[in-house]
């Protein structure tokens, strides 16, 4: 049977998603719970994988198995051996059809700025913290530029593996909530470090140190070497994956967080 679940967890810990070779990723500790579950080898996929320190409050995986386990038993059996910073949030069975990343229509990620003189000992892990006096407003505008599908080959890093640069962002927005920017987008998949690379332009245009145009100007250039510098990784969360509604799979409790 194929089961899908959804996860949340603290990246700060991991080498990102993937398995790796020297180091530790997400994955491996979620198969490791699983395999010890159905007693048996589980091995997942999942909807998109995020780099080294990147959260998540959204991540969905499938795995198939032969293991006969309800829904609750498969959430907290899975709980009770992961760290406390990986958690499932549901778990379900579903069709065979079901593939965790191709069966994906859209993602968003969050990324969350902290834009105040003093820096946070409680959000260290969890912000980008940025000290000059950002315009909010102004990044908003530039981010439009965005919009729509795009050869998104100068916000790409340059170690991205994807065989081509062209993807489609249907939202994003810019906004304050009085020390805290909030840059929200969503696209029919990401490239690596796409959010981040976006991030780090739109700061430059909120300190007034590039013009508004700058987005749509590196976008056109498809060269990442005209683009700013990255934001860390640090700010940025999956926070959704949307699919079917054939699939019926319980919403995201965790989308705004």
């Amino acid at each position: 049977m194929r089961i899908a679940l959804g996860l949340e967890y603290d990246g700060t810990a991991y080498n990102g998603w993937q398995r790796q070779r020297t180091g530790q990723g997400v994955q491996q500790r979620v198969e490791e719970a699983l395999s010890i579950v159905a007693d048996e080898t589980i091995d997942v996929i999942c909807a998109g994988r995020t780099d080294t320190g990147v959260h998540a409050s959204g991540q969905v995986v499938h795995f198939d198995t032969s293991s006969e386990r309800p829904s609750r038993g498969w959430l907290l059996g899975a709980n009770s051996n992961l760290p406390d910073d990986i958690s499932v949030t549901w778990a379900q069975r579903v069709d065979d059809s079901f593939h965790a990343r191709f069966s994906a229509t859209a993602r968003s990620y969050r990324y969350l700025i902290l834009n105040r003189l003093e820096r946070s000992a409680l959000y260290r892990h969890r912000a980008w913290w940025v000290y000059d006096p950002l315009d909010a407003e102004r990044m908003h505008v530039a981010a439009q530029a965005l919009l729509g599908r795009h050869d998104f080959s100068a916000y790409r890093a340059a170690a991205c593996q994807a065989s081509t640069p062209v993807r489609e962002i249907t939202a994003i927005a810019v906004s304050r909530n009085d020390v805290w920017i909030l840059l929200h987008v969503t696209a029919n998949a990401f490239l690596q470090h796409m959010v981040r690379n976006i991030t780090g332009t739109l700061v430059a245009i909120g300190r007034g140190d590039e013009p508004e145009d700058r987005v749509a100007t590196v976008l056109d250039s498809r060269d990442r070497s005209a683009g700013g510098v990255a934001a860390p990784p640090q700010g940025l969360t999956l926070v959704n994956v949307e699919y079917p509604t054939e699939f019926d799979l319980p919403p995201n409790p965790n989308e705004r967080l």
